[in-house]
């Protein structure tokens, strides 16, 4: 088994709490809300949203589930592993994902995500296909970003 980590960092104007609530702890009912093209549904088929529990994303083209591993209020933290469906192959075991969003001086929040990819064999991803996956996600936040901050009473 091979094992690729790296590490993101995003900095936003949108302080920690507001960001944490929209893009994880509600994310079922906002990603499809914002993403109707995209996301289907997000439905919780095991568990009540916190640790041990599994939650599926139904894609347009597709669906991922994932283990929630913790969710802290907080400490803005969420550990999420990816165990099914798009992004989980015959090459690709599973993809933990590490989230924690931190106050910054201006007031807004830096956003640190750790990725470590779990391969079969001595599979190697190219870095083409890092760089579309780290955009998807940067996508990902920018949208819940963008909502927030044209709606400032929300998730407040």
């Amino acid at each position: 088994m091979g094992v690729l980590t790296y590490t993101d960092e995003h900095t936003s104007p949108v302080p920690p709490a507001r960001i944490f609530k929209a893009s994880i702890l509600d994310s079922h009912i906002l990603m499809p809300k914002l993403l109707p093209d995209a996301i289907k549904s997000i439905q919780l088929i095991k568990g009540d949203g916190g640790a041990g529990g599994i939650k599926q994303i139904n894609f347009v083209g597709g669906f991922a589930k994932h283990q929630i591993d913790e969710v802290d209020e907080k400490t803005f933290t969420y550990k999420y592993t990816l165990i099914e469906g798009n992004g989980v192959s015959d090459k690709i075991e599973k993809v933990s994902y590490d989230i924690k969003f931190e106050g910054s001086a201006d007031g807004g929040s830096i956003s640190k995500m750790t990725t470590t990819i779990y391969t079969h064999g001595d599979f190697e991803i190219k870095d083409e296909e890092l760089k579309a996956g780290k955009e998807k996600v940067l996508g990902l936040y920018k949208v819940v970003e963008a909502y927030l901050l044209k709606n400032p009473d929300a998730y407040v």
